[in-house]
């Protein structure tokens, strides 16, 4: 017997406005520092690399332990406005992400539950429409569709017979 029914866990409607109206607060709360790149500019800025991460943690290091040592010519408020920026936004797209990924896997078992369901139907359509019973056998043809065999599907030919 198939393994069905892996995730038995639902979200009352109550619950589904909830998360909804939850990220639609985000959103509005986010919308502020909300830019779109193009692709172009997104080849121009990219993304700084860990080694690069660094070095701007070691300038903000000196920054705030030994001021004297730094340079007039850096707006070191936006400097800082922008490292704690960073810092803040990193936290979010970490929780977002980690969030995403058990939103991805609840959803693939659901799409499992489901799809071992509609073939436990399509089985019992077939049967039924062997039967003769009445509307069966066009739901087995909508259904067939879904099921196309490809050459590899057909059994090979005994060439010694």
């Amino acid at each position: 017997m198939a393994l069905t029914n892996l995730n038995n866990n639902h979200l009352t409607a109550a619950q589904v406005t909830a998360a909804q109206d939850a990220i639609t607060s985000l959103e509005t709360a986010l919308a502020t520092i909300n830019v779109s790149l193009t692709a172009e500019d997104r080849q121009r800025y990219g993304s700084i690399n860990e080694q690069n991460k660094l070095f701007v943690n070691k300038v903000a290091d000196y920054h705030k332990n030994q001021s004297i040592l730094q340079t007039t010519q850096v707006d070191w408020a936006e400097f800082d406005n922008d490292h704690t920026s960073r810092g803040n936004i990193e936290g979010f797209i970490n929780r977002l992400d980690a969030l995403s990924t058990k939103l991805k896997n609840a959803k693939i078992l659901h799409d499992y539950d489901n799809f071992q369901a509609a073939l436990v139907d399509y089985a019992y359509t077939n049967f039924m429409a062997g039967t003769g019973a009445d509307g069966f056998e066009n739901k087995q043809k909508e259904l067939k569709q879904f099921f196309t065999k490809t050459p590899s599907d057909t059994p090979p030919t005994n060439p010694t017979t």
